[in-house]
């Protein structure tokens, strides 16, 4: 097996005396895509923050391919649900502002070329010269899954990044990251409301309990092989299992913690895992 690339070991996060996240334990393989779930008000968002490097845990360990997490940096590649773009520069331009910063070394050209090219496989080849405010919500987080890809990070975190979008463009954009994932193989963890979205873009879903003093729930094993057609998954038998269990989850046992800290090791998967890709 190979070693996790992300670990993370009794995380726990207070503001003041309100615990947010406590005994947080999970560990990410290399190339792994997990979805995290919970309520809202749960610490999910904090979670990936604190992987991101923006806020610092209260007490735990955080290590990303063997460093210790204490600031943000380009080996992490971080979607909001808004993309956050600069709305004087071009769309080539603000992915070049990351491009720049990491690439130092390459030439300009080669540093437009690599933009052009991540720009090219979220669908967004004719709009490089666009301004931000010329283009749709849905074209706006394409620019923002470009400008996370193309900094070639280990680690990619997206917080609701389609959250805001209606449910055509929101599947539109599910199917560009997961062409873009499955080219790149980067270890990916998204938070989502979602549990269609959960099931569709992950390895593993991790529910959270309910906050305050939030942890891990359940783990479940996501069994449908890659690549994956979303209307053949929808078909599926499973695909309906899966689904109610993690509903079932959220309505009836996120309010209750595990008897004992649960890790991604000491864990069996929900389903059955011999059909996982």
């Amino acid at each position: 097996m190979p070693e996790p690339l992300l670990q993370l070991t009794g995380i726990h996060k207070a503001y003041g005396p309100t615990v947010i996240v406590e005994d947080f334990n999970l560990d990410f393989a290399p190339g792994e895509f997990v979805s995290l779930i919970g309520h809202s008000g749960c610490g999910k968002s904090t979670v990936l923050s604190m992987i991101a490097g923006l806020t610092p845990a209260t007490s735990g360990t955080m290590l990303l391919d063997g460093k210790t997490i204490t600031e943000p940096g380009p080996d992490r590649g971080v979607v909001f649900q808004a993309p956050c773009l600069l709305p004087w520069f071009s769309v080539l331009d603000n992915v070049l502002l990351g491009v720049n910063q990491v690439y130092f070394a390459y030439s300009p050209a080669q540093r437009r070329e690599l933009a052009e090219y991540y720009l090219k496989i979220v669908g967004l080849g004719d709009a490089l010269h666009k301004k931000p405010g010329e283009l749709s919500q849905g074209m706006r987080q394409r620019v923002g899954l470009a400008r996370a890809f193309a900094l070639s990070p280990k680690m990619l975190l997206l917080d609701e990044p389609f959250g805001m979008l209606d449910s055509l463009t929101r599947a539109e954009l599910q199917d560009a990251l997961l062409a873009v994932w499955q080219r790149q193989q980067i270890t990916a963890l998204i938070i989502t409301h979602d549990v269609d979205e959960a099931i569709l873009l992950a390895d593993r879903v991790v529910c959270m309990t309910d906050g305050p003093r939030a942890t891990i729930g359940e783990i479940m094993t996501v069994p449908f092989p890659r690549p994956r057609d979303r209307r053949t998954l929808f078909e599926d038998p499973e695909y309906y299992r899966c689904r109610e269990n993690l509903i079932s989850f959220l309505e009836e046992r996120s309010h209750e913690r595990p008897a004992k800290p649960v890790s991604s090791a000491s864990l069996q998967p929900a389903l059955n895992p011999s059909r996982a890709g």
